[in-house]
Parts: C-alpha cells; structure tokens; sequence
C-alpha cells in the first residue's frame, strides 16, 4: 500500500468533511462566547465560595488559620 496515496486519500476526505460543516454566523459565537464567560464566571464563584467554606470549616475544627 503507497503510503503517500493514503494520505493523499486522508486530505481529500477531511476537505470534504469539513465543507459539509455548519459553521455558526456571527452573532450566533458572540452569543455563545458571552454565555461561556458568564458560566465560567459563576463556577469561578462557586469554587471561590467552596474553599472558603472549607477553610472556615477547617479553622473551625483544628483552630488553624488558613
């Protein structure tokens, strides 16, 4: 088997996948870009609330300052 015809196969098929992709208009990413930041905004204060808990819970129990 010709290596170099395979990947000559390869090429072709990823071309011609990747032109039956939908890509999203424009103001569909922004959308979605806003919706990623404000997600990742309210895990970041979860966490944030979390390991805070902890650290009073522990302070609390061992009487260390974290």
């Amino acid at each position: 088997m010709n290596p170099f015809a395979t990947l000559s196969r390869f090429v072709t098929d990823v071309r011609a996948e990747a032109g039956r992709v939908t890509w999203p208009s424009g103001a569909e990413t922004r959308k979605l870009t806003v919706m990623v930041f404000i997600l990742a905004t309210l895990v970041a204060l979860f966490l944030v609330a979390v390991d805070m808990l902890i650290g009073v819970g522990l302070s609390a129990l061992f009487g260390l300052k974290f």
